[in-house]
């Protein structure tokens, strides 16, 4: 499901910054998909060609332009059409871009020592104090780090639902768009304040014109996030690696695929 430039250490991300980082990236970051009335933002059906996607290559990177080497614009996932492999890889290349400009920007606050005044557990810990945010992430209890998974775990699934009132993205929805929390028989069994997307109608009147070019902004700053943050998980793996960043980034010798100290998936291989 991830593409390739997907950073599955951004889990730590998640943790100490999602209420600060969370509202300026979201509020950001969702007005680009805001809808022009409450009622007809997924009524339109979006089945977008190669030729949408080269014509958007320009916009966003005249120099570039498009750039396919595995000419996965042309593919068919899944025995799916290729407007609905389109619809999938754009909607995964917006997400992973939000998911690393989460990654940049926590990676910094950790980095700074930056953390919530507050305890981190129910029982009175703290948050950690180590400013190597790969490290600071190992340090984070293993029953927090499962609710951490459990809330991206709800969100994944409720990202993945198509409604009559929410198209899902590879059956003509809007990629990068997230269903609203509709409270009641048909939705969450209590109210729910905010929604995910756009959650303080900042953008409620945004022309169509500033919409598409927040878009296109969101790409671009979520593409450089997704280089941004492996440069700094290179240099710290793998010194030297990224000449800009030494001596910047701390040495990091553990695993930073790995989420848990504990393998678990490998336990019965004895790994």
């Amino acid at each position: 499901y991830f593409d390739l430039f997907v950073n599955s250490n951004w889990f730590e991300i998640l943790k100490t910054m999602k209420t600060t980082a969370a509202l300026l990236s979201l509020a950001a970051s969702a007005s680009a998909f805001a809808p022009s009335s409450q009622s007809t933002r997924a009524s339109v059906a979006v089945q977008e060609t190669k030729a949408d996607l080269e014509a958007m290559a320009k916009k966003l990177n005249p120099i570039v332009g498009f750039y396919d080497p595995l000419n996965l614009a042309e593919a068919q996932f899944w025995g799916a059409s290729n407007e609905a492999t389109i619809g999938f890889l754009r909607h995964s290349e917006i997400k992973h871009g939000r998911i690393a400009m989460f990654a940049f920007v926590g990676y910094i606050v950790h980095a700074n020592g930056l953390k919530f005044p507050w305890a981190m557990q129910m029982d009175g810990t703290p948050f950690p104090s180590e400013t190597n945010p790969p490290a600071l992430w190992d340090a984070v209890s293993e029953s927090a780090k499962w609710q951490i998974f459990s809330l991206i775990a709800f969100l994944e699934f409720w990202s993945e639902l198509s409604t009559p009132n929410h198209k899902h993205y590879m059956a003509g929805g809007k990629p990068g768009d997230f269903p609203d929390f509709i409270s009641g028989a048909d939705g969450i069994p209590h109210p729910v304040p905010f929604n995910y997307y756009d959650p303080f109608k900042l953008s409620k009147n945004m022309s169509a014109e500033t919409k598409e070019k927040r878009l296109l902004s969101e790409i671009n700053n979520g593409r450089l996030a997704m280089l941004g943050i492996f440069g700094f998980l290179c240099e710290q793996t793998i010194p030297g690696s990224v000449p800009v960043l030494s001596g910047i980034v701390k040495s990091y010798d553990g695993e930073v695929m790995a989420p848990f100290t504990t393998n678990y998936l490998g336990m019965p291989f004895n790994l």
